[in-house]
């Protein structure tokens, strides 16, 4: 007799909205577990109001189930117990997978939870009123969980320690990177004219928040003016300088060709949990620059510059290399290489290998 397919409820809520790295990560996750035989996968949103969008945008096959309860409310719910459980509203499964920091009660579901990084704990005061609770539901969350999935070695080894458990029940699932990234190129004329482009410009991806190091990045760029403009990618506002072009959110097609025509990718995080875009520019054979952190040292494999967080003139430094690269010179293959290695079908087998674990303990 065959085996009975693992049920899994996800939660789908990064999947509305526009997607930075976690929505990214949730909706590969998504993809590549829709399509294995051997899982049976269920989304489900946690907002009062637009869970019934989710149905739009899971993979073919996927099912959409919804809390209709404000995110608010069940986080305060959730601190306190496990009620309301999550099988009461989206029947019963065999693991619940919290797909965004926090761990969503269940009655008899095996609980697996992603931490992708520690900035709440390092910055807490930098956290929008809404996730006030939050370092204290993660926490929670934590010790509750069967099993807990990070995207490195570097977080995993951090949530053990800050959070005080189990190494044995961390598991990494690195992120990967999407087969688009190494077929892009760089945006033709009226592209350019659309966007704003200048001719040659240094790209940073990403919601510009405060642990993302923009004074850092800004004070180094101010100091160089041989270097390219800078421009700006993602959700959300960026600092505007009269050597810069905020960007806002891009459709991912426009995404990979800017970022196959930028002289370099810029990454001044001073936390981070892995770092996509690294990951993606090494596949669009772009140099990379970033702060000499952790997860970052771990993903950029050595294709990476890497500057010290904080210190201006090494991050200067570091952007006239990349900038000044021989494409002759270059270590394209290699890095092509090394990013192609990261792939979202490992992230899902992996993944579900923590799924394995989580019901056996």
């Amino acid at each position: 007799m065959a085996e009975r397919a693992l049920r899994v409820l996800l939660d789908g809520t990064p999947l509305l909205g526009d997607r930075t790295g976690i929505g990214r990560y949730t909706a590969s996750l998504a993809e590549e577990l829709a399509s294995m035989s051997d899982v049976d996968m269920r989304a489900v949103a946690f907002t009062l109001r637009g869970w019934r969008r989710l149905r739009y945008v899971l993979p073919h096959g996927a099912r959409a189930r919804g809390m209709p309860v404000a995110a608010r409310m069940l986080r305060k719910a959730w601190l306190r117990s496990t009620f309301p459980p999550i099988e009461l509203f989206a029947g019963r499964a065999d693991v619940v997978h919290g797909t965004n920091f926090v761990l969503p009660g269940a009655v008899r579901a095996a609980g697996v939870l992603t931490i992708h990084d520690l900035a709440f704990l390092d910055a807490p005061g930098e956290l929008p009123p809404s996730d006030r609770e939050l370092p204290e539901l993660v926490r929670r969350g934590a010790a509750r969980a069967d099993v807990i999935c990070t995207p490195t070695a570097a977080v995993a080894d951090a949530v053990a320690t800050r959070l005080d458990v189990d190494r044995g029940k961390v598991v990494v699932t690195p992120l990967g990177v999407d087969a688009a990234w190494f077929t892009g190129r760089p945006p033709d004329e009226p592209m350019r004219e659309r966007l704003g482009l200048p001719e040659r410009y240094l790209l940073f991806v990403g919601a510009a928040g405060p642990r993302k190091g923009m004074d850092w990045l800004l004070k180094a760029h101010a100091a160089a003016e041989d270097l390219p403009p800078l421009v700006f990618s993602g959700p959300g506002p960026a600092p505007g300088t009269p050597r810069s072009r905020r960007l806002g959110y891009l459709s991912e097609r426009d995404l990979h060709n800017v970022m196959a025509g930028a002289a370099a990718l810029v990454l001044p995080s001073r936390d981070e949990g892995f770092g996509l875009p690294v990951l993606e520019a090494l596949a669009s054979d772009v140099p990379v620059v970033c702060s000499d952190i952790p997860a970052l040292r771990e993903i950029s494999g050595g294709f990476a510059r890497l500057a010290p967080y904080g210190e201006v003139d090494a991050l200067i430094a570091a952007l006239r290399e990349a900038v000044a690269e021989s494409p002759l010179a270059s270590r394209s293959v290699e890095r092509r290489a090394h990013a192609a290695s990261f792939t979202w079908r490992r992230t899902a087998e992996t993944t579900l290998a923590a799924y394995r674990q989580a019901t056996e303990r």
